[in-house]
């Protein structure tokens, strides 16, 4: 079996210089709102195609007084779309919030289920953010939620080569020892937002450099 030289260096390296970046609010220990599996549902939710920033405002005007499915819907859509403006997407999100509200309540008993399989059946939620719920909301241990970052990155330091988000979890789950998944997503969705960026990543500042085969990067700083 294929596995990472190094690994306990590199989670090591990229846990100590993370630290003095701010972490996305989906994943953050501690949160201006009630922390509970709905409450991440709903900013996973409202943070795809958006950035943190507006993801972090949007959940907070949000959830700081709407933090259970009965509060949300007694919110018209008109109004939730108020609150979470400008995320992208904002009028099919509020739609979306609703839509599951109202089957958390119906369904459920007004709670997230606390099954991977039974979260995919919701409206708008697919595996990234089943995962995401299941680490950061229900806090299970077995889970490693991929975006676009998460992709990306095992890829360019040519640890996997993968197509598609699914491949990408499939194949870190056999490389990848399990007891660093819990943190994989948070280290390196900060990681990529800040220093292996997309294009012209910073690798001049990169604390994993010396591991880095660099896959695909024409042009860094």
């Amino acid at each position: 079996m294929k596995h990472i030289e190094h690994v306990e260096e590199i989670f090591s390296l990229l846990k100590k210089d993370l630290t003095k970046y701010r972490q996305p609010i989906v994943s953050r220990p501690k949160k201006e709102y009630t922390d509970t599996p709905f409450t991440t549902l709903i900013s996973c939710l409202l943070s795809l195609r958006t950035k943190d920033k507006v993801t972090e405002q949007a959940s907070l005007q949000l959830l700081q007084k709407y933090d259970t499915p009965e509060k949300i819907l007694r919110l018209s859509e008109q109004k939730i779309i108020s609150l979470i403006y400008p995320v992208g997407f904002y009028k099919t999100k509020a739609k979306r919030i609703r839509q599951i509200s109202q089957t958390l309540i119906e369904k459920y008993n007004g709670s997230v289920p606390e099954d991977f399989n039974e979260l995919l059946t919701l409206n708008g939620v697919g595996r990234k953010t089943a995962n995401i719920v299941m680490v950061y909301g229900f806090k299970k241990h077995g889970y490693i939620p991929i975006d676009v970052h998460c992709h990306r990155i095992p890829n360019r330091l040519g640890w996997i080569n993968t197509k598609t988000p699914e491949e990408t979890e499939n194949e870190l789950k056999k490389i990848i020892p399990e007891h660093y998944w819990d943190d994989f997503n948070d280290l390196f969705v900060t990681f990529g937002q800040t220093i292996c960026v997309p294009i012209s990543p910073f690798c001049s500042r990169c604390p994993i450099e010396l591991f880095c085969k660099k896959i695909l990067v024409t042009k860094h700083r």
